[in-house]
């Protein structure tokens, strides 16, 4: 039995669904269920007596005990977190009281719990942490990627926030001994990503002819990385890591924001072509995020050497499943854009609406 935390998420529930369907060892889910997480991401597991899914929140420590005693995980992958950038901008509070406060109390509950194991449950116990390669701030057009030990200069509520919980994280193992693993994953891409993120809002904009707006100039720089590649190599790291470790994951493909949306309305205008010209037509500059990041790419030779881990997708194999998945997928798109999504969406970009011009 594992137990994972935010498992109704994007990254949560692919991992969960590639988990059963690759092992029979079962998952008890525990999701608060905020706007990002979605039951219909796990409705071909509903039925299925591995999936066990609980609703509430990592910080109800009690909660969390009482789970732990009852279903005894062998591991805890830790999912659970506000992850938007744009919206921990305009509200960071709620970053803090899920990444910070969150994390500190599912740690204080797994320490209870481990503390309580037999030895050799003890021994073989791990507690792994999904992180974010934005905790180590931006790179030069030149710069090396990120390592595991590149120094932490995160520069958003979201990304500091995060970086609070690599902390917390680290001493847990270190002052405790709690058998920690953290993951530092480059940006995710693929099926039942929430549509306030590039790609699927840039697909599901496409189609419903609306602008695909574009921060700045475009040229922001992201690794990308397929989320089954992702989920393979938590698998690996929870099973071969060593405790108190960081593995950093990417996919060693490193892409221009503008590069991306060109290559989806072009994918787009072969596999779903609208009357009268190119998905590139909808392209529109808008005013760039506040303290916007330039290029984040992540240097994962360390988890390809000590634990033989490689991404299997090229961005070429990747985006063109991605976009495949959504186009097969409507009805799933068609319920996660609620009211409050779209009221998300205005607020958002309402400062943002005058084009800027670009170089």
């Amino acid at each position: 039995m594992i137990f994972v935390t935010g498992g109704a998420g994007f990254i949560g529930s692919n991992f969960v669904l590639d988990w059963l369907a690759q092992n029979d060892e079962p998952v008890v889910n525990f999701d608060k269920l905020t706007y990002a997480g979605n039951m219909n991401n796990l409705a071909s597991v509903r039925q299925d007596p591995r999936h066990i899914f609980v609703q509430g929140d990592i910080g109800n420590t009690a909660q969390v005990a009482a789970l732990l005693a009852q279903h005894k995980p062998r591991a805890i992958v830790h999912f659970a977190a506000e992850s938007h950038v744009d919206r921990s901008i305009h509200g960071p509070a709620a970053f803090v009281e899920t990444n910070v406060n969150g994390t500190f109390g599912l740690l204080e509950a797994s320490r209870a719990y481990w503390n309580a194991l037999p030895d050799d449950e003890k021994a073989a116990f791990r507690f792994l942490h999904v992180s974010t390669d934005e905790v180590y701030g931006t790179l030069g057009p030149n710069d090396a990627p990120f390592t595991e030990t590149t120094q932490y200069a995160p520069n958003s509520p979201y990304s500091a926030s995060k970086a609070a919980s690599d902390h917390l994280v680290r001493s847990y193992h270190h002052t405790y001994g709690l058998p920690t693993l953290t993951t530092n994953c480059s940006n995710n891409y693929g099926s039942y990503h929430f549509p306030e993120k590039l790609i699927p809002l840039i697909i599901t904009n496409a189609r419903a002819g609306k602008p695909l707006p574009i921060y700045g100039d475009g040229q922001q720089v992201r690794d990308w990385l397929y989320v089954s590649d992702h989920c393979a190599a938590i698998r690996r790291v929870l099973e071969a890591g060593k405790p108190g470790e960081v593995y950093n994951v990417g996919g060693w493909n490193e892409k221009a924001n503008l590069d991306v949306v060109h290559t989806l309305c072009d994918i787009l205008d072969e596999l779903d072509p609208k009357a009268g010209g190119s998905y590139r037509d909808q392209i529109t500059y808008v005013t760039d995020r506040p303290g916007h990041d330039r290029r984040y790419a992540i240097d994962a030779r360390k988890i390809e050497r000590e634990l033989g881990w490689k991404p299997v997708e090229t961005f070429d194999t990747g985006i063109r499943k991605t976009i495949q998945w959504y186009l097969a997928n409507q009805e799933w798109v068609k319920d996660v854009q609620s009211g409050d999504y779209l009221k998300w969406v205005e607020k958002n970009y309402e400062q943002r609406q005058n084009p800027v011009e670009t170089k």
